[in-house]
């Protein structure tokens, strides 16, 4: 018996260690497979591999590259801002969820939100994309299950509305839309992300400089204050060049809001809208006639008879009562001698010269197509008159200046950039008239600034020899035109003794103010706003001032 519990004793110690080895040999596989998955999450993953099963991908939206202006001054760069889903499979109250949210997003769009909850099977639902991190942060202490954030894209404009409508806007996507930003997606090239990566991409410089395009809008904001206008637009151009140094539209656009720009009243009076802009038209038919060799700055015009065309009778708006020299008709804003001038060459030449300038087709810039000349259904004997000062032809104001400005370019075409040319050379386009018209051209400009009876005296800004021409058209109308609003620019160059830059200052319906005597003409609105302007922009674009003796 003794011998048989011995054994017993044997088999059972045996037992309890086999026992005890399965044991620890199913420890040791639980340590080790905790410890295998350890090692397995501890090694780093691309982060577009590593979603949550139950996490479907987003849309995909774009990366773009930072817009700069000249000087590499920041004006548009992409920033990580938080975008709100819903996982309709977590959600479980979606009354409570649209409730809630629309707390904090009064504009939420309630109805949809909840039709798209209703589908269990949706597990990524746009809640509103790119909000401020303020915004997210309130969604995030509502603490409502099924809604969740990520990181995207969204373009932000330091300058705020600071050129506004030429860089336009993007969409939800980050994706061009208009202006700019449109001419990058078309032309630069952006990059196609799942989450919120920045562009590698170089920047994309413009032309414009800030501190211009700074003064350009300080000044049209002042002068549509002063004068009561309705709107105001203008533009800094580099007459060798090309180059857009500054443009602006007033009202003003806020690229972060693109709803603004479907409004008629916020577009770009510049390239978006045509005009009939009266006698700075008288520029153009002046350079016409001395480049036909029609006319000398001396030659004397019979101004003293209305020009008579079928029922329509041209007349000046204060007649001289005497003959007038070519120069007379610039500087007194003559429209008979202008149309004597046109009359002169004839329609086919004058509309010639005009499609040479590049003013009877559309254009185009960076910044998209400009809207097109709506032009006279027939080149007339009336046609041919009232396009000399500016009438009867709408032309958009950016299109104009390129004209005006290939006019004192010694005669070649100039094309407007909105992209900083990195080669100082004069532009490179075909000859149109000739060096010595475009001399004798800059020329009656000064003289009509410095001149006692020029219109353009209130422009002048002692030292930059500043030469321009004024125009005030009445605003078209349906049958005719309106008997109370009229548009006023101002068509300028500085140094006349070698122009450099065009400014092209405009005020839409200005009336008239005790400082103007109730008078709203462009002598007494626009040119003394384009002498404040020349003023200020005058050193930052490195023109030097001569002392006031050698500028008469």
């Amino acid at each position: 018996m003794t011998g048989a519990r011995g054994n017993l004793r044997i088999l059972d110690r045996d037992a309890r260690r086999t026992s005890e080895r399965a044991v620890s040999g199913v420890l040791f596989a639980a340590f080790a497979g905790v410890v295998i998955q350890l090692l397995v999450l501890a090694v780093p993953r691309h982060p577009d591999i590593t979603l949550a099963i139950s996490e479907p991908i987003a849309a995909t939206s774009f990366s773009r590259p930072d817009i700069v202006d000249r000087n590499g001054r920041l004006l548009a760069t992409d920033l990580e801002a938080p975008s709100i889903f819903a996982d309709a499979a977590l959600v479980l109250d979606r009354d409570e969820v649209v409730e809630k949210l629309s707390t904090v997003l009064p504009d939420l769009n309630g109805g949809q939100l909840l039709r798209d909850l209703s589908d269990r099977n949706r597990r990524f639902i746009w809640v509103r994309r790119g909000v401020a991190p303020g915004i997210a942060q309130k969604v995030h202490d509502l603490g409502l299950p099924g809604i969740s954030f990520r990181y995207e894209l969204k373009r932000a404009y330091p300058g705020g509305k600071m050129a506004g409508h030429l860089l336009g806007y993007t969409d939800v996507d980050n994706r061009g839309v208009s202006g700019i930003e449109r001419y990058i997606d078309d032309k630069v090239g952006v990059d196609p992300v799942h989450s919120a990566v920045l562009s590698s991409r170089p920047p994309v410089r413009l032309s414009i400089d800030i501190g211009v395009q700074h003064a350009l809008e300080d000044e049209l904001d002042e002068g549509a204050r002063r004068y009561k206008s309705e709107g105001a637009a203008g533009v800094v151009l580099n007459i060798k060049t090309g180059e857009i140094i500054a443009s602006a539209s007033l009202p003003r656009v806020d690229p972060a809001w693109p709803m603004q720009a479907l409004d008629n009243k916020h577009i770009d009076r510049m390239a978006a809208g045509t005009y009939e802009l009266g006698s700075v038209f008288k520029t153009l038919t002046l350079a016409m006639a001395f480049n036909e060799g029609l006319a000398k700055p001396d030659t004397l015009l019979d101004v003293r008879q209305p020009l008579e065309a079928g029922r329509f009778t041209v007349k000046d708006f204060h007649p001289s009562n005497r003959p007038l020299t070519v120069t007379e008709v610039y500087t007194h804003s003559s429209n008979v001698g202008a149309g004597m001038l046109a009359l002169e060459a004839g329609p086919e030449k004058l509309q010639a010269f005009l499609k040479n300038l590049g003013l009877l087709d559309q254009m185009t810039t960076e910044e998209g197509p400009l809207a097109a000349p709506q032009l006279p259904p027939r080149w007339n004997r009336i046609s041919t008159i009232t396009a000399s000062f500016g009438h009867g032809i709408a032309i958009a104001p950016l299109q104009f200046a390129a004209a005006a400005a290939t006019v004192l370019n010694s005669g070649k075409t100039v094309h407007p950039t909105f992209l900083r040319k990195f080669d100082a050379g004069a532009a490179d386009g075909k000859p149109v008239v000739s060096p010595a018209t475009s001399q004798m051209m800059a020329n009656l400009m000064r003289l009509n600034v410095v001149n006692r009876d020029g219109t353009g005296g209130k422009a002048d800004v002692p030292g930059f020899r500043v030469g321009g021409k004024t125009g005030t058209a009445d605003i078209a109308a349906k049958g005719g035109y309106t008997s109370n609003s009229v548009i006023s620019s101002f068509l300028a160059t500085f140094p006349t003794d070698d122009p450099q830059y065009l400014t092209f200052v405009i005020l839409f319906e200005p009336k008239g103010i005790e400082e103007t005597r109730g008078h709203r003409t462009a002598g007494v609105n626009a040119a003394p706003m384009t002498g404040e302007l020349i003023a200020r922009i005058a050193a930052q674009l490195g023109v030097a001032p001569q002392t006031v003796a050698s500028t008469q």
